[in-house]
């Protein structure tokens, strides 16, 4: 296989695109995502926290007040692992929840503020990372990696983006 120049012409050979350069895009996503996460491990470590608690940080930084099913629905795991992390994570004063008004029998989820530090603090990881990338390839590189990015995405991943884009516009979140 091929690897990776950044001097090739950018889109050559993409009208019919080889399983080599597939492979390639698989695997540069598989590093990519092993070295965010490495990128923000120290500040896991630091604070005693793993990836779970990590992912449920940065859902409910994106889509604060969630019910308790729809951020399981979106991290894809169990009710009893989501439950562990939950637990875990309220000790820590990381969560606050309510009652949601039209069924009182649904918690609506959000960050405290010592889980919004944390939250930040992992982010300023991830966007550093991303900023030093994102100047390397230039603008017309981010909005096609955009574009790729959102090609990949689900019709519900799609939904859960387009939503909290509008719910962004329109104020509901603050930070």
């Amino acid at each position: 296989m091929s690897g990776y120049r950044p001097t090739d012409e950018a889109g050559a050979g993409l009208l019919f695109l080889r399983e080599e350069q597939i492979r390639l895009a698989q695997t540069m996503m598989f590093l990519a995502g092993r070295d965010m996460a490495e990128a923000v491990s120290p500040i896991l470590e630091e604070h005693g926290i793993g990836r779970a608690h990590y992912r449920v940080l940065q859902v409910l930084a994106f889509s604060p007040r969630i019910p308790v099913s729809r951020l399981q629905d979106i991290l894809g795991v169990t009710k009893q692992s989501l439950g562990r992390t939950l637990g875990e994570m309220q000790e820590r004063g990381y969560l606050e929840s309510e009652s949601c008004l039209r069924d009182r029998r649904q918690k609506l989820l959000r960050l405290s503020k010592a889980g919004q530090t944390v939250e930040a603090e992992l982010f300023a990881a991830a966007k550093h990372r991303l900023m030093g990338a994102y100047r390397e390839a230039g603008g017309a590189a981010v909005e096609g990696f955009r574009r790729v990015m959102w090609g990949m995405l689900s019709e519900s991943s799609r939904a859960l983006v387009a939503d909290e884009g509008t719910a962004r516009k329109k104020g509901r979140h603050g930070a």
